[in-house]
């Protein structure tokens, strides 16, 4: 199974492998192996919710492509996020010279009446 699919399930437990855990979504595992599962995942508040709405899926079938568009989707909204904190500041030429030809001025203009006022 390509792994992509599994990118969605790989954070409700470390210990389950994923095939497994879409194998027992779709049926194929043993009532052994299942329970098994089931007991693992059920420890956790989060994961039992999980799985519950993963049961409630009415076509089994269409899981791996179900799991494949919720990775895209979250994929997407991840890197947006992140293109969206990433932009550098641009800062206009034009608007550069403006500001250091104001300070030299006001510069000029300090030093100008601090001789002034001192006798220089």
């Amino acid at each position: 199974m390509n792994d992509r699919l599994k990118d969605i399930l790989s954070h409700l437990n470390p210990e389950v492998d994923q095939e497994t855990l879409l194998r027992y979504l779709q049926g194929h595992l043993t009532p052994e192996k299942a329970h098994d599962l089931e007991a693992q995942l059920l420890d956790s508040d989060f994961e039992s919710d999980a799985l519950e709405g993963l049961q409630g899926v009415a076509n089994k079938g269409a899981l791996p492509g179900i799991v494949e568009a919720l990775n895209r989707d979250l994929q997407k909204k991840t890197a947006r996020r992140k293109s969206k904190q990433l932009k550098p500041l641009r800062v206009e030429p034009w608007l550069l010279i403006t500001i250091v030809t104001v300070l030299i001025l006001v510069i000029v203009g300090f030093v100008v009446l601090w001789k002034k006022q001192h006798g220089g």
